[in-house]
């Protein structure tokens, strides 16, 4: 049995993100105390190849934290792990990869997937699991690997994500969180796996990499391999989840039915708090009903591939870098003087609120008139349109919160908030992916905790402003429309 946790004393919080790793120690009331981070590598190869080397990341996490909880007059009461979800982590019976991990944004499924698309095997699975597939996603790339790489899977004892292993180096234990389970094979009412989702995709022998998703509150310990490698005292109690996106949602106060949350990261991830699953297996397969720690609360969520990639793209290519972002957006008017964008840059194409592995991007209506400013402001405000698209599909009815590097500069925030037309709440705690983290991590050891996460002085409000309103009603009407139109052509 694990040990409490020693009251009052502070929790790490570890975010593996896709790009970077960051640790966060929180005292009691929340406020951080200590924190550090490193970047991961990201390897890219033809065919649509994206792959991390697992000991790389698990070099960033021992890495912050060693530093973080240096920095500490005590060992901390626990570490609260959370990070990137899909792609594809395999491992054998001792816990190692057995290959690279095939990144959440690989592409070198997208042609199963639009097989999938075509002959119905998508609809088949999203009415057993109410989720949509995109080829980074299990389904694809174990069918993928069925293929080509058949060896490795005999090799592998475990399909799992990047959260659960890294747990399972620092622990000894597999422990896959139910929110990263949920897609594409997971019944999100009775937390099971659905075996006609794995027999639709044909890898119904693959079903014994995938690990029983554990029970809400699990709480694991260092064993003595981890704690050398982080120089903590073994049995430290560690929770593995959930992943990146609830957990952004927790750290960022989302508590009530029909609140939503806008993640403006690397991708555009808009996900509404709910308390019932409504499949509808006519729908439009995409987005997917993930699980939370919580009996009867599920996130109906959007993650779209658009996001900040899309930014950084537009001003790599006009010459400017993330620092000239508002001065950009200052010089071209709300509608960009006519310029208009589609943001889907992904080599993947998109999942979310639809599922197309050939949508590309575009910008249109440029003349020799017009300046970089434009070309930026026009994809910014795509990108805008786009978490409109998935928010309305998510279902949000209530308050909004938007966390997320694409928020920390206000012009852009002031953006969001017009096109969306409400207010956004952005949380003033920078990393709330952690923040979740240690939330939870905090309930599961029994701990009371004040959560002053959703408490009015942790936020700023940036208001929509009603002068541009009939700008930006217009400006997402010809978007969807437009949109449209090229899905068609995608599809042909």
């Amino acid at each position: 049995m694990t040990p409490p946790a020693p009251s009052g004393a502070p929790y790490i919080g570890v975010d593996i993100g896709t790009s970077v790793t960051k640790a966060v120690a929180y005292g009691p009331d929340d406020t951080p105390l200590a924190s550090a981070s490193r970047a991961s590598r990201l390897d890219r190869g033809p065919g649509g190849r994206v792959e991390q080397d697992p000991q790389d990341v698990l070099r960033t996490v021992v890495d912050v934290v060693r530093e973080t909880a240096a920095r500490l007059p005590a060992p901390p009461a626990a570490l609260a792990l959370t990070g990137q979800g899909d792609g594809l982590w395999l491992r054998d019976a001792a816990g190692r990869p057995v290959r690279p991990a095939m990144s959440w944004m690989d592409g070198r499924a997208s042609d199963i997937v639009s097989g999938w698309l075509a002959d119905g095997t998508v609809q088949k699975v999203y009415a057993h699991t109410g989720s949509g597939m995109f080829p980074g996603c299990h389904a694809p790339l174990l069918a993928w690997l069925q293929r080509h790489e058949p060896d490795v899977l005999a090799r592998a004892a475990t399909a799992g994500y990047c959260v659960d292993t890294v747990a399972e180096r620092l622990t000894g234990r597999v422990c896959v969180d139910a929110s990263d389970a949920t897609l594409p094979f997971l019944d999100p009412v009775r937390r099971g796996y659905a075996p006609e989702a794995l027999a639709a995709c044909g890898i119904p022998a693959q079903a014994r990499l995938l690990r029983p998703p554990a029970p809400p509150g699990t709480v694991l310990a260092l064993d003595a391999a981890g704690a050398e490698l982080l120089g903590l005292p073994e049995g430290l109690p560690l929770t593995a989840g959930p992943y990146d996106l609830p957990a952004c949602a927790i750290g960022s106060g989302v508590r009530e039915v029909g609140d939503g949350l806008l993640i403006v990261g690397t991708t555009l991830a808009c996900q509404v708090l709910t308390d019932r699953v409504e499949i509808d297996p006519a729908a439009e397969p995409a987005g997917m009903w993930i699980c939370l720690p919580e009996p009867g609360r599920w996130l109906r969520a959007m993650p779209a591939m658009v996001g900040t990639a899309a930014l950084e793209w537009v001003l790599a290519l006009t010459g400017a870098g993330t620092d000239d972002l508002d001065a950009l957006l200052g010089a071209s008017p709300p509608g960009a003087r006519g310029v208009t964008a589609l943001p889907f840059l992904s080599d993947a194409g998109e999942r979310a609120p639809f599922v197309e592995p050939a949508a590309r991007g575009r910008l249109d209506g440029l003349t020799l008139a017009h300046t970089r400013a434009d070309a930026v402001r026009a994809v910014c405000e795509a990108i805008g349109y786009a978490a409109r698209h998935c928010l309305e599909s998510a279902g949000l009815t209530g308050t909004l919160a938007a966390c997320g590097g694409g928020v920390r500069s206000g012009t852009w925030a002031q953006l969001f908030a017009d096109v969306l037309g409400t207010p956004v709440r952005i949380p003033l705690e920078a990393e709330v992916g952690a923040l979740g983290a240690v939330t939870v991590a905090r309930r599961a050891l029994g701990e009371r905790s004040a959560d002053r996460s959703a408490g009015p002085e942790r936020f700023r409000v940036v208001a929509p402003r009603p002068a541009v309103r009939d700008v930006y009603e217009a400006g997402y009407a010809a978007y969807r429309a437009g949109l449209e139109a090229a899905r068609t052509q995608w599809a042909g």
